[in-house]
């Protein structure tokens, strides 16, 4: 039987400088899942903080696990996902940065063009410098303990060249993107067949039979449960049939938010309004 076993730290959302709900509230980041799988004295890191608060607490909670870390994968190239993990394993010695080639490009992007219009204004100060360490997998792949971790393409989800690393020997799915939990979606990827995508993209995780779920924004203390892939295709499915129908980005936000109340960080629902609804 396979000693392999996962931990995820939830991060809380963090205040933007810029833009506003329109309740007055400050746009804020979602809640980022990282997720830790060890085993009897490795780890490999799954994401990476992207704030010079996150990275101390990552640090003491890989610290803290007492396991050597061997590795970070990197899901996609979000900034939110990997902007400070220079910054964390400048405490560790030695640790390679997994990711396919199709995030490393979209990492580029994100730490130049992407950094200047987004990051750093609605984050002023808080992101540490951060260069374009990932490099491709090895040709044999990634190994923890002997175990595969397995990359799997999935294409488009809430950007391009989306991944998620599943391990069979205990079927886990940590999903990235492609899956949320208890969160509100991020959709301003999703026009001009980025919904279409997507749900392919959910099949092909649902396909793996995981057991468990980790999806990459979760409402703190939200089951890792194989239902949220569902959850996740039901609100895409959802968004795009009221997308379909509404005149203005208040009656989207309204209509989005009256179907999914319990949902954490209604920012991205008014800001994709904005740019969706025109």
């Amino acid at each position: 039987m396979s000693q392999l076993q996962y931990e995820t730290l939830v991060l809380d959302g963090t205040p933007r400088a810029a833009g506003a709900l329109p309740t007055g509230e400050p746009f804020a980041t979602s809640p980022l899942t990282l997720t830790l799988i060890y085993g009897e004295r490795d780890a490999v890191l799954v994401d990476a903080p992207y704030t010079y608060g996150q990275i101390e607490r990552v640090r003491n909670w890989i610290i803290d696990s007492g396991k050597n870390l061997t590795a970070v994968y990197i899901t996609h190239g979000h900034g939110d996902h990997w902007l400070g993990v220079e910054e964390l394993l400048s405490s560790f010695s030695a640790v390679p940065v997994y990711a396919t080639a199709g995030t490393i490009g979209k990492m580029h992007s994100e730490a130049t063009e992407g950094r200047a219009k987004m990051w750093d204004p609605a984050l002023p100060g808080m992101i540490p410098p951060a260069s374009v360490t990932a490099v491709p997998l090895p040709a044999d792949g990634l190994h923890l303990e002997g175990e595969p971790l397995e990359v799997i393409d999935l294409g488009h989800t809430d950007t391009d060249a989306t991944t998620a690393l599943w391990v069979p020997s205990i079927r886990l799915v940590v999903a990235g993107d492609a899956i949320y939990n208890g969160a509100h979606q991020m959709l301003l990827e999703a026009p001009n067949g980025g919904f279409e995508e997507w749900l392919k993209a959910i099949d092909t995780v649902e396909a793996l039979d995981p057991l468990h779920v980790v999806a990459g924004h979760k409402a703190p203390g939200a089951a890792d449960d194989p239902r949220c892939i569902d959850e996740t295709r039901r609100y895409l499915l959802d968004a795009r049939e009221t997308l379909a129908r509404v005149q203005t980005p208040m009656e989207f936000y309204q209509a989005t938010l009256r179907r999914y109340p319990h949902r954490v960080n209604a920012s991205p629902v008014w800001y994709g309004a904005l740019a969706l609804v025109q």
